[in-house]
């Protein structure tokens, strides 16, 4: 059974998504009101609550097969100030490396070490950031790559992330692993052009790792959301006119279709500035009846994920649900979630989508294990 360790783990969504034949060796985040969350499902005999930097390599068991890192993006959104892996929250990305780089040197080398972020990373401070998080996994002797992976391939939320994946070189690497040049959809122009301006050197050592399209259709989102009980709170009459009154003809003619569509018809809310016709900026409503926009943490208006619900022909609004998040993020209902709305979606919105983390396991984490131990066991 291939054992990993989890960094900056939330609630622990990544170690659902390794699933049952993967075994959790260390587990570690700062955040204690997520830690909570993380007990609550998975126990708390492996997890240590408490600042990265703190750990050393003998404060971790075993040798991990996997060392994720989902390290804080702030400083690399494109929202962010613009500090990258030099700001104080996307630098905790330097403590987790000291981590494998002291493995290392006490022959404990991850043999796969894998981070997740957000795309902005591969553009912050003019592409440098990119330069560094490949110039580590080449320095420490990796076979490193990366890929873009947006969760809608998977659950009706629009979420890209940016996945950078080395493997320790003296594991083998089956060919079919690895494609001759980016393939969609997991290499897009935005990770392409990064790569074009890394220095050769690390243009020449950078592999296209090949991972399949999902073929399994996405639920739609109105299946996701729930239907009246008494932990749903409407917005009131004025609310919703108010919203609609903020959209333009054509987002209101998305909605006057959905009624004319009958049954029931979820559509998410996004609030937008746009120019008019006379290039002033204005406050915009807009709203998609497929797909959710990306999940964030509850710090401010643009972060509160509301839901516009047609049925019977009446309109009527409201936030999403705790629930309703953890399903976006593809955890199953049997997954406890926080008691406040806020910590709920605090957890949620900060988390890694489990079915990526699982697409990855199946084609490329467990792939690559495998051929890895064919090769111990023929040595």
């Amino acid at each position: 059974m291939p054992e990993a360790y989890e960094f900056f783990a939330g609630g622990g969504m990544v170690r659902a998504g390794l699933g049952e034949n993967w075994r959790c060796r260390f587990a570690n985040d700062i955040d204690r009101k997520k830690a909570a969350a993380y007990r609550e499902n998975w126990g708390d005999e492996e997890l240590f609550v408490g600042d990265i930097a703190a750990l050393t390599p003998g404060d971790l068991p075993g040798e991990a097969d996997l060392m994720w890192g989902s390290f804080p993006c702030q400083d690399l959104s494109l929202a962010g100030a613009g500090a990258g892996l030099g700001g104080t929250r996307s630098g905790t990305f330097h403590a987790f490396w000291d981590l494998a780089r002291g493995l290392a040197e006490v022959r404990r080398a991850p043999r796969i070490v894998a981070i997740e972020n957000v795309c902005g990373a591969l553009t912050s401070r003019g592409g440098r950031d990119f330069e560094i998080l490949c110039r580590t996994w080449a320095d420490a002797g990796y076979a490193f790559g990366a890929l873009v992976i947006n969760a809608d391939r998977f659950v009706p939320q629009s979420r890209p992330r940016l996945f950078v994946i080395g493997v320790r070189g003296d594991v083998p690497i089956d060919p079919d692993l690895i494609a001759p040049g980016p393939e969609e959809p997991f290499h897009p122009i935005a990770l392409r052009r990064a790569a074009e301006r890394l220095p050769e050197d690390l243009r020449a050592k950078m592999v296209w790792w090949r991972v399949p399209t999902p073929v399994a259709a996405v639920t739609e989102l109105a299946a996701l959301t729930e239907r009246d009980s008494t932990g749903i709170r409407w917005h009131s009459a004025a609310q919703t006119a108010r919203v609609l009154g903020l959209m333009s003809p054509v987002n209101r003619a998305k909605v006057e279709a959905a009624r004319r569509a009958g049954g029931r018809q979820v559509g998410a809310l996004f609030r937008r500035t746009r120019q008019d016709g006379e290039g002033r900026k204005v406050q915009r409503a807009e709203v998609r009846f497929d797909m959710a926009g990306c999940l964030r943490t509850p710090g401010g208006g643009s972060s509160r994920q509301a839901l516009l619900v047609i049925e019977n022909g009446a309109v009527r609004s409201r936030l999403m649900t705790a629930r309703e998040t953890a399903r976006l993020m593809g955890l199953p209902d049997s997954y406890r979630l926080p008691a406040s709305y806020s910590a709920a979606c605090h957890l949620t919105g900060d988390g890694v989508a489990v079915p990526v983390v699982r697409h990855l396991a199946r084609w490329l984490f467990e792939p690559l294990l495998a051929g890895g131990e064919s090769a111990r066991r023929a040595a």
